[in-house]
């Protein structure tokens, strides 16, 4: 099958609004003291909840996800590749950059914190960099079960997703009505898997051979989803909020999952329009320097944040408008043009760091028959423990270098790693992007 370039194009286009809608949110306003806060926009102007129905992408990535690696596990199955294997190199293209992120990361905040940096301002900064994160122990995990997944999906077929969307909503009613701990934690397996499952069967025909599928989609979905935040219980907000509860992504509840089931149906009507216009060599270049660039993007995005608050905000230049005033709204697209030029900076600062990071994978990639997966699993496990902690409690949790999680980050990383090559080579049309085909 050929490359599908509206798949790539909803990786680029998930990846800007993923990038523009933290940018969006993100207030920063001086204290009294000079020290900088960061008010919860979400929180303090309720309204603003609305926006997340168009900033909110990511059953996009998922979806995007299941497609390309449906096709992926398929050619490898089909020239002798194992799960071990295969797991080993999807695994190892999104840790190797993560993994370098991080240790800069954590370089930064134990200087700052050997230096006497103020505490809470290390933890606020920690927490900014680390916020993208939880979307990678997710994905890792649904990565690892692929071959599983796929093997229920040629039996079965769209049975799976159904089968899977009927756990989560069982998952949050024992939840939300009887209070059975944990089970809720299922659902960002289940809910994203959702997502993922359906990037199989997209990919396979069965949501385009009929006709009405994506309608009927994009109309249940988006019914389920208003009738779930105005006669249940969930808000309407598609992305965290302190002190809401339930929430509808920690972890993902079934008004997500409509909305995700919406979403994807959205995107398949979509599709006939967006692929006329990636015919445009113009347009098709544009994505695919976006997509080139798609896991540096999600990883370093924030770090602008940083350094505009750093020049502009501790040292008064930057205006001080209300905070949610017309004045301050007015000043969002300034602030969004000026983190995008400091972006562009950033990433072509790291060219040489990924030249380099491309080159230790090619010298330390698994092979796609390899048959040795111990190293592999407990590698997985240990890496999604530490990126679960990172996610949740950021780069420095109450002010302190993570000892703890550092390491596992470490040493999990690191039996990935040691999960070596063979005499058998990954098939030559593998991807060769790291977020773009971890995606």
């Amino acid at each position: 099958m050929s490359r599908d370039r509206y798949v790539d194009f909803m990786r680029a286009w998930a990846i800007v609004l993923v990038v523009t809608g933290h940018w969006l949110i993100t207030a920063l306003v001086p204290g009294p003291g000079g020290q900088i806060t960061a008010p919860e926009l979400l929180a303090t102007i309720p309204w603003t909840q609305w926006l997340t129905l168009g900033f909110q992408i990511m059953p996009l990535f998922f979806l995007a996800g299941g497609h390309a690696a449906g096709g992926s596990w398929s050619r490898a199955r089909e020239t002798g590749g194992t799960a071990a294997g295969w797991v080993g190199l999807r695994a190892l293209r999104l840790l190797l950059p993560v993994a370098v992120y991080s240790g800069l990361v954590l370089l930064a905040v134990g200087i700052c914190s050997a230096v006497g940096v103020d505490p809470d301002t290390l933890a606020l900064v920690g927490w900014a960099m680390a916020m993208q994160f939880w979307f990678l122990p997710v994905y890792l995990i649904l990565s690892a079960l692929t071959p599983s997944l796929h093997a229920a999906h040629r039996r079965w077929g769209l049975l799976v997703p159904v089968t899977m969307g009927a756990a989560a909503l069982a998952a949050d009613a024992l939840t939300l009505a009887v209070r059975v701990p944990y089970v809720g934690l299922l659902n960002y397996v289940l809910v994203w898997g959702v997502a993922y499952q359906l990037g199989f069967c997209w990919r396979d025909g069965l949501l385009t051979g009929r006709r009405r599928m994506p309608v009927t989609m994009a109309a249940s979905g988006g019914l389920a989803f208003a009738a779930l935040i105005t006669l249940g219980p969930f808000p309407v907000s598609l992305i965290l909020v302190t002190g809401q509860n339930p929430s509808n992504t920690d972890p993902p509840s079934a008004a997500m999952l409509a909305w995700a089931v919406a979403q994807v149906g959205l995107c398949l009507l979509a599709a006939p329009a967006v692929r006329r216009l990636l015919d445009r060599e113009r347009v098709w270049r544009a994505v695919r320097h976006v997509g080139g660039a798609s896991m540096t993007l999600y990883l370093w995005h924030m770090l602008p944040v940083l350094v505009v608050a750093a020049a502009f905000y501790l040292t008064g230049i930057a205006p001080e408008p209300a905070f949610g005033s017309a004045a301050w709204w007015g000043l969002r697209l300034p602030w969004l043009l000026v983190l995008g030029v400091v972006l562009v900076g950033v990433l072509l600062a790291l060219r040489p760091l990924e030249r380099r990071q491309a080159l230790l994978y090619e010298r330390i990639r698994p092979a796609i028959g390899s048959r040795r997966p111990w190293p592999l699993w407990l590698g997985l496990a240990t890496s999604v423990a530490a990126l679960t902690w990172f996610a949740m409690r950021g780069f420095a949790y109450d002010g302190r270098f993570p000892v703890r999680p550092a390491l596992s980050l470490a040493l999990g990383t690191t039996l990935v790693m040691a999960h070596r090559r063979t005499a058998v080579h990954e098939t030559a049309d593998e991807p060769k992007n790291a977020l773009k085909n971890a995606a």
